[in-house]
C-alpha cells in the first residue's frame, strides 16, 4: 500500500467505529457494504460492537480498475483506524505486551455467506502469542489462536491448498496427522485433548507447511499480515464460489466489497466463553421465537463449519444465564431497530457478550410470508412494506409439494439437474407417455423420464407426479408446460443416460430400470433414489383441493392477507396461461385476472382426437380436409365451453394453431405403420405425407398464421369453435363470455388482415346462427423482430397485442431455447449475458422490441392491449419491466400468478417510491433556493 497522502483534503475511504460513535450508519450498504453499515449502525445504538473500521466498496472498484493497486490515501487512513482501536482498547497493533488482534472479513452489499474470505486472529507472531498467553492466563488458548490465524492466512493470502490428487486441507491433514503420532489408534480426537506445548509444534508444522508449499516464510510483522489479509479479502470478490453465488442471485460484479477489519473478541478462552449465529425468529417457518446455535469455549469458524455440533441457542440459558438474558434484550432491541427479521453473530468471552454483525436474515418462502404478516400485526411495519418484504420467486414455495424433512435425511442423492418446476415428486419412473399414462390409470405414483419431451408427452406428462428430462433448460418444453400444470420438474440433469429400447436409465454405475422409484426436487434440481415422502403445501390443500379448512391454516391466512394487499396497489393485471378447465379453475383460484394464452394444439392430443388432426394433414383435397376439421370441431367447442364456465365472465386470450403441422405425424416406421393401419390409409401416403412436411428450419417455418393464411379452415374452424362455445355457454350458463382470439407469428399487416377477415366472417355466422351477439377482440402475438417494428400498421387491424417472449427471445438473439444449455452456462460466467434470456427478458434488446412495439402501436390504436404471454410473465424482474413498459397485463402459469401478482404489486410500490422521493428532492432544492 502506498505512504499517507498529505495537503488538500482526502477523499474518505475508511470510515470508523467504536464506543458509541461511528463514522457511517446502516443507510450506507452501497458504500459500507451490508456488514460494515450494520457494525456502525449497532454501534450508534449502544449495543456491545468491538470497534474497527470498514474500507468501503469504493477501494474494491479501485482494485480491480488500477491493476490490484490502493488509493494513495488509503494506508494513512488504515493507520488512523488502527490507532482508533489501539485508543479505545487499550492496546497496541504489534505490541510485545497488550497486542491488539484484528479480525478483516468481507462485506458486500448484499449478503453472500460463506463466498467471501475471512481471516482471524491477525497479528500473532511468535512475541505476540506469549503475551496473549500471558494477558490470559491460558498459554492454551494463545497457542490454539495462533494456529488458526496460520491456517486461515495460508489458506487464503498464501494459497496453501490442496493440491491435485490430494482429498483433504492440508493443514486438516497435518493436525490429523499429528493427533495419530500423538493418540495412536484412536480417531476423532477433540483439539482440546492437546496441551499447550503440543499446540505449539503444531504451529511449527503450520509454519514448515507454509514454506515448504509458498517458498515463502510465514510474515511476522502485524502491518504486513494486514496488508495481505485486505487484499486477500478484496481478491475473493472475484473467486469462483463468489461468482457463482452473485450469478444465481443477480449480484451485480460492479458493486465490489467492503472489508472490515475489527477488534478480536474470543470464544475460546475456556468454559466461560463461546459464539454463536442466532435469527430472531425462526427462518424456516417465520415463528418468532429465539432460533440459533453456540458452541462453548469456540469461535465463530466452528459454528458454521461443523467441526464440532453446536447446541440450540435455547439451552446457552441452562449454562451462561445473564449473556443469555442480555442476548434476548439485544434481540428485540434489533428487531425494532431495523424492523426485519435478524441474522446476527455473537462472541462471549469470559461472560462478556460482544456483537460481530447483523444483517437481515434469509428464510423461506414461508417464513417470510408469516414474518411480514406478523410484523404488521405487531405494528413493526405497515403492509406497503410488508409486501416489498416477501421476495416474489420465494411465493411458488408456499404452492409446491414438499418432502417430509424425516425422511429426506435419509435419502440418497443421486444426481442434480435444472430446478424448472418447483416442489417435491416421488413416483415409479416411465420412459414413455402413454406407459406412464397406463401406470397412472392403474393407481402408481409417476414420474416421467425422458431425454427431452415434445408436445406427444403431453398424456404423460399430465399423468405424472414429476418431470425428470436429460436435456434441456429451464425454459424447455418440459419445464413451460410442468410450471403450467403446477408440475415438478428438473430439466438438464446431463448425468441421466437413458437407453429407451433397454428401458434402463443409468446415472455413474447404476442402473435404473422403468417401473423403479425416483424422487425428484424441482425446487432444488437434487433427484434422489427410491421412495421420498411428500405432502401438498397448506395453501394448495385449501385453494384446489380443497381438503383442508382455510381457518385451520395459518400459512393461507396470511397468504391470503399478502395478496389482499397486493390488489389494493398492483396496476398490472396478471392472466394465466391455460389450456383445460381445471388449470384455469386453479389460476382464478390464485387471482389471475382471465387468460393470457390458451395454446389450442394442446387440445388435440386428448383421447383419440389426434387422429382426425392426422386426418386432416393428410388430406390432399379440401374436402377431405374439412370432413377431418369437422370432426374435430365438437373437441374444440367442448375444451373451450369447459374453459369459458370456468373463468365466469373473465377474458379469454385464445391462440389459434401456432405448431408446423409435422410435429402431430409420427416420424418412426413402426408409429407410422400403426398410424396406417389405423387410418386406412397406405403408409407411402403417410411416409410421403411427412416427407413433404419435413422443415430444415420448422421453426421458422410453415406455422402460426402462415398456416391459416394458407389453410384458412383450420382457422375457420378453431373460430367456429371459439364462438359457438361463447354462445352456449351464454345462453346455458348465463356467463357473459369474452373471448379475445390471437393469431400467432405475424410479422406482415396482411397476414394479419387476411386472419381477421376470416375470424370476423364466422363470428357473423354464428352469431346469426345462434341469436346471439358476441363481445369479442382480435388481436395477435408480437414474436418476431418485423412485427414489432411495424407495429404501428398491425395495429391498424389489432385491437390487442400479445409479446409471445420465448420465440421473440429466439427471433431477436438468433439463438435457439432448447438447444442454449450448451453455451449459455459459459456466456453467463463470461458475463456476455447477465441472465438466462429464456428465464428473464433481455431489457437491452427483445425489451427494448418491446418498448418499440408499444410506442407505435398505441400511435395508431392509444387504447390497444397490451400484455405478455411467454413464460417470462412469472418471471419478477420480467414483471417490474413490463410495467415499467406500461402494459396492460401479463400471463403466466397458474401456479406463477401469486408471484406475479405480486412482483406487479412491488413494482407499483417501486414507481410510488421513486415519485415520492422526486417529489421530495424537488421540495428540498426549492426550500434551499429559498
Amino acid at each position: 500500500m502506498a505512504k499517507k497522502a498529505s495537503g488538500k483534503k482526502q477523499h474518505k475511504y475508511v470510515y470508523k467505529f467504536g464506543k458509541k460513535k461511528a463514522d457511517g450508519n446502516g443507510k450506507l450498504k452501497e458504500l459500507l457494504g451490508g456488514k460494515g453499515a450494520n457494525l456502525a449502525e449497532m454501534t450508534r445504538i449502544g449495543l456491545p460492537v468491538p470497534p474497527g473500521f470498514t474500507i468501503s466498496t469504493e477501494v474494491c472498484t479501485y482494485f480491480y480498475d488500477h491493476k490490484r493497486s490502493y488509493p494513495k490515501e488509503l494506508q494513512g487512513q488504515i493507520e488512523d483506524g488502527v490507532r482508533n482501536m489501539e485508543k479505545v482498547l487499550n492496546r497496541k497493533f504489534g505490541d510485545l505486551n497488550r497486542p491488539l488482534l484484528v479480525a478483516v472479513r468481507s462485506g458486500a452489499r448484499d449478503s453472500m455467506p460463506g463466498m467471501m474470505d475471512t481471516i482471524l486472529n491477525l497479528g500473532l507472531n511468535d512475541q505476540t502469542v506469549k503475551a496473549l498467553g500471558e494477558a490470559s492466563g491460558n498459554a492454551w488458548f494463545a497457542w490454539d489462536c495462533y494456529r488458526r490465524f496460520i491456517q486461515m492466512y495460508g489458506d487464503v493470502v498464501m494459497g496453501v491448498q490442496s493440491r491435485p490428487g490430494e482429498d483433504h486441507e492440508p493443514f486438516e491433514t497435518l493436525i490429523e496427522e499429528y493427533k495419530a503420532e500423538l493418540f495412536p489408534g484412536e480417531s476423532d480426537v477433540e483439539d482440546s485433548r492437546l496441551d499447550a506445548s503440543q499446540m505449539k509444534e503444531l504451529v511449527k508444522r503450520f509454519k514448515r507447511l507454509v514454506k515448504e508449499r509458498t517458498r515463502k516464510a510465514f510474515p511476522t510483522d502485524p502491518w504486513k499480515q494486514l496488508q495481505g489479509a485486505v487484499g486477500a479479502v478484496f481478491g475473493s470478490w472475484m473467486n469462483d464460489r463468489a461468482k457463482v453465488y452473485r450469478r444465481k442471485y443477480n449480484i451485480p460484479h460492479e458493486w465490489g466489497t467492503a472489508v472490515n477489519v475489527q477488534a478480536m473478541v474470543f470464544g475460546n478462552t475456556g468454559t466461560n466463553s463461546g459464539s454463536g449465529v442466532a435469527f430472531t425468529r425462526d427462518p424456516a417457518n417465520g415463528d418468532k421465537v429465539f432460533y440459533g446455535e453456540f458452541l462453548i469455549n469456540a469461535q465463530g469458524e466452528d459454528v458454521v463449519a461443523g467441526v464440532r455440533t453446536p447446541q440450540p441457542v435455547a439451552e446457552l440459558k441452562k449454562v451462561m444465564p445473564v449473556p443469555y438474558a442480555e442476548l434476548e434484550g439485544i434481540r428485540k432491541t434489533l428487531e425494532t431497530h431495523f424492523t426485519d427479521m435478524q441474522d446476527f453473530e455473537f462472541t462471549i468471552e469470559e461472560g462478556v457478550v460482544y456483537m460481530l454483525q447483523t444483517r437481515n436474515g434469509k428464510r423461506t418462502g414461508v417464513a417470510a410470508v408469516h414474518i411480514a404478516c406478523d410484523m404488521v400485526r405487531e405494528k413493526l411495519i405497515d403492509w406497503k412494506t410488508a409486501v416489498q418484504r416477501v421476495p416474489a420467486e420465494q411465493l411458488d414455495q408456499l404452492l409446491a409439494p414438499i418432502f417430509d424433512a424425516k425422511a429426506l435425511r435419509k435419502a440418497s442423492k443421486l444426481a442434480h439437474g435444472l430446478p424448472a418446476g418447483p416442489g417435491a415428486a416421488t413416483g415409479r419412473i416411465y420412459f414413455n407417455a402413454d406407459r406412464a399414462v397406463e401406470a397412472a390409470e392403474k393407481g402408481e405414483k409417476v414420474l416421467l423420464v425422458r431425454v427431452e419431451t415434445s408436445p406427444e408427452d403431453l398424456r404423460g406428462m399430465i399423468a405424472s407426479e414429476g418431470i425428470l428430462t436429460a436435456r434441456g433448460g429451464v425454459s424447455s418444453h418440459a419445464a413451460l408446460v410442468a410450471r403450467q400444470m403446477g408440475k415438478v420438474c428438473v430439466c438438464g440433469a446431463g448425468d441421466l443416460q437413458i437407453d429407451y429400447h433397454a428401458k434402463i436409465m443409468t446415472v455413474g454405475d447404476k442402473n435404473f430400470n422403468e417401473g423403479d422409484f425416483l424422487s425428484i426436487d424441482g425446487t432444488s434440481g437434487d433427484i434422489f433414489e427410491g421412495k421420498v415422502n411428500t405432502a401438498p403445501s397448506e395453501v394448495v390443500q385449501v385453494l384446489v383441493n380443497k381438503s383442508m379448512n382455510p381457518k385451520k391454516s395459518r400459512t393461507f391466512k396470511d397468504f391470503s392477507q399478502l395478496m389482499g394487499w397486493c390488489k389494493k396497489v398492483t396496476k398490472l393485471a396478471v392472466r394465466t396461461n391455460a389450456d383445460t378447465p381445471d388449470q384455469t379453475a386453479n389460476a382464478v383460484a390464485f387471482g389471475a385476472s382471465g387468460i393470457g394464452l390458451t395454446r389450442t394444439e394442446h387440445m388435440f392430443f386428448e383421447g383419440d382426437r389426434i387422429d382426425a388432426v392426422r386426418q386432416m394433414i393428410l388430406a390432399e383435397k379440401i374436402d377431405d380436409r374439412q370432413k377431418a376439421l369437422n370432426k374435430l370441431l365438437p373437441y374444440q367447442r367442448s375444451d373451450f365451453e369447459g374453459i369459458f364456465k370456468a373463468l365466469k365472465g373473465l377474458p379469454a386470450t385464445i391462440r389459434l394453431l401456432d405448431p408446423p403441422l409435422h410435429e402431430f405425424l409420427p416420424h418412426d416406421h413402426g408409429a407410422q405403420s400403426q398410424l396406417a393401419d389405423s387410418l386406412g390409409v397406405s403408409m407411402e401416403l403417410i411416409s410421403k405425407r411427412v416427407h413433404e412436411l419435413h422443415e430444415f428450419n420448422p421453426m421458422l417455418g410453415h406455422r402460426g398464421c402462415r398456416l391459416g393464411v394458407v389453410y384458412p379452415e383450420i382457422s375457420a374452424m378453431q373460430a367456429r369453435a371459439v364462438f359457438e362455445a361463447a354462445a352456449n355457454v351464454q345462453k346455458k350458463n348465463k356467463i357473459k363470455c369474452r373471448p379475445e382470439i390471437m393469431v400467432p407469428l405475424v410479422g406482415f399487416a396482411r397476414e394479419l388482415e387476411l386472419q381477421i377477415e376470416v375470424i370476423h366472417r364466422v363470428a357473423k355466422e354464428v352469431a346469426k346462427e345462434k341469436k346471439v351477439k358476441f363481445n369479442y377482440l382480435v388481436g395477435t402475438m408480437i414474436e418476431v423482430p418485423r412485427g414489432a417494428l411495424t407495429a404501428d400498421q398491425i395495429a391498424e387491424h389489432a385491437q390487442f397485442f400479445s409479446f409471445g417472449t420465448n420465440d421473440l427471445t429466439q427471433t431477436t438473439l438468433g439463438m435457439s431455447r432448447d438447444d442454449s444449455g450448451t453455451f449459455l452456462p459459459a456466456y453467463q460466467e463470461l458475463e456476455v449475458v447477465k441472465a438466462n434470456p429464456f428465464a428473464s427478458v433481455d431489457q437491452a434488446g427483445v425489451g427494448q422490441l418491446m418498448e418499440i412495439a408499444t410506442a407505435k402501436g398505441r400511435s395508431t390504436r392509444p387504447n390497444i392491449k397490451l400484455g405478455i404471454c411467454g413464460e417470462h410473465g412469472g418471471d419478477p424482474a420480467s414483471v417490474a419491466f413490463c410495467h415499467k413498459v406500461g402494459l396492460n397485463y401479463v400471463s403466466c402459469s397458474p401456479f406463477r400468478v401469486p408471484v406475479a401478482r405480486l412482483a406487479a404489486a412491488q413494482a407499483a410500490l417501486a414507481d410510488e417510491q421513486a415519485v415520492a422521493s422526486k417529489t421530495k428532492k424537488k421540495t428540498i432544492k426549492k426550500k434551499t433556493r429559498k
